[in-house]
């Protein structure tokens, strides 16, 4: 029975105060009411931009003067034994490869940070960059798996899906946990799935471009009592295969989806139309400027979803031929300003917009990818995978800003202060929403399984905050 069903059979019979009482049981079995952390949060949502495909962190916010200095020669035959790529065969026959651009100061607080990333440079007060991240997946499917879920293989409950479970949504008539793409990813839809959770938690894909959302209006003749109408029939016919499939949490999915679609009806619309910016807020954000008005729109509106009460928003740039990270293996100088020259000057509109609006107080931005790239040259022009060393950052919801964490080697090529893996950094992320990642499991095949599964170090938050 719908609420709405409810609200008819009883409107004649129940008293107000039987009635509340009645509702707010209703309301407890909403697997996506808000529900209070585990303790005081730093942050309530998170924007998390995932720049798929591998970004050198040599070339962006990890500078290695003595790359440049040896810039042609090859890599000590200790060092080279400690790594593999996908696509150089022998890392010790391989040549160092410096970086082509330059790294300059950025903020008050001279973090330096490469030519790639210029509008991003200035912004290095309100981030906190980690360098020492590493993994042991070097290939994208289970490198993107691991990040996203913990484990290199499909199938485990995505991060968003994870901090949806934990602590549903503040907003009702959106979705808990959204995504927003460019193309298809190198990993499919697992990336964002809900795994072994009820499938009510997995991520919703928004379009690009200027109707993220389609058919939010109906057809020439559907008026929303037809509409009505057709949706408490499709729950009652959906409600008696539930009877043969009681374990079947796509059932319950499939009918919240349609309720959730029906109040989407009448919020949605006022949270994608980005009309009513102002044209300065769109300049910030690139709109309207070609190369960035795609990225920047996504940005614009995960600060909308924000406002509005989203929990999790997930930008992922990055996933078209010849628009991707990727393209580095072959033409690193091409492909890095291209895919930067996007994302850059919306990402720092997106941090300066909502730091003047008070909301990168209680949002927490991540950035980063499934892995770097190698600081050995691949071919002439281009650089293999490289998860031994690599860079991401966060900002707001509690990080204190520029900063830097953590180290490689003095070529880029191996985390050796401060190592921090993908357990570590969704620890640290749910610690910041008010969750202990040791505490928010869930019981499936006989298992207790969490997110970072016996591993992670939540402790790695204060780094981050103090």
């Amino acid at each position: 029975m719908t609420r709405r069903e409810l609200l008819r059979r009883t409107s004649n019979g129940f008293g107000l105060a039987a009635l509340a009482g009645i509702l707010e049981g209703a309301e407890s079995n909403n697997p996506l009411a808000p529900k209070p952390p585990q303790f005081p949060a730093k942050a309530k949502s998170v924007i998390y931009l995932f720049m798929h495909g591998g970004v050198s962190h040599v070339d962006t916010f990890d500078p290695k003067p003595q790359l440049t200095k040896y810039n042609g020669k090859n890599l000590s035959a200790d060092l080279a034994k400690t790594i593999k790529t996908s696509f150089i065969h022998d890392p010790s026959k391989a040549i160092l490869r410096g970086s082509p651009w330059e790294f300059r100061p950025g903020g008050t607080c001279g973090i330096p940070v490469s030519d790639l990333y210029p509008n991003v440079r200035a912004m290095m007060d309100d981030i906190a960059v980690v360098r020492s991240c590493y993994s042991d997946q070097f290939d994208h499917a289970p490198a993107i798996y691991l990040r996203s879920t913990g484990f290199q293989l499909p199938g485990r409950p995505s991060l968003g899906s994870w901090v949806t479970y934990g602590l549903g949504t503040e907003n009702q008539n959106l979705p808990a946990f959204v995504v927003m793409s460019d193309g298809s990813t190198k990993s499919g839809p697992p990336m964002y799935g809900s795994g072994f959770l009820p499938a009510v938690y997995q991520g919703t894909v928004f379009r690009g471009g200027e109707s993220p959302i389609l058919y939010l209006k109906n057809p020439d003749g559907v008026t929303p009592g037809v509409q009505r109408e057709t949706l408490d029939f499709i729950n009652k016919i959906d409600k008696i295969q539930e009877r043969t499939r009681p374990n079947d949490s796509t059932l319950d999915a499939r009918i919240a989806s349609y309720e959730l679609a029906w109040r989407m009806q009448s919020s949605a619309p006022d949270a994608v139309d980005l009309t009513k910016e102002s044209e300065a807020t769109k300049k910030l954000y690139g709109i309207g400027e070609g190369v960035t008005d795609d990225f920047g729109r996504k940005c614009l509106l995960a600060r909308r979803l924000v406002e509005r009460g989203v929990r999790f928003i997930e930008l992922i740039s990055g996933t078209n031929v010849g628009a991707d990270w990727d393209e580095a293996h072959t033409d690193l100088t091409g492909s890095h300003p291209r895919m930067a020259m996007k994302s850059d000057k919306p990402i720092a509109g997106l941090l300066k917009d909502m730091k003047g609006r008070g909301l990168l107080d209680s949002t927490l931005v991540v950035w980063g990818g499934e892995f770097g790239r190698t600081p050995l040259s691949q071919g002439d022009n281009g650089r293999d995978h490289h998860p031994y060393g690599f860079s991401i950052w966060m900002a707001g919801g509690g990080i204190k800003g520029g900063k830097v964490l953590g180290a490689t080697d003095e070529f880029g090529v191996q985390a050796t202060e401060m190592r921090v893996d993908s357990h570590d950094i969704n620890a640290s992320i749910l610690r910041l929403l008010g969750m202990d990642h040791k505490r928010l499991t869930y019981l499936y095949q006989g298992r207790d399984m969490r997110l970072t599964d016996v591993k992670g170090d939540g402790e790695f938050t204060d780094k981050l905050i103090a």
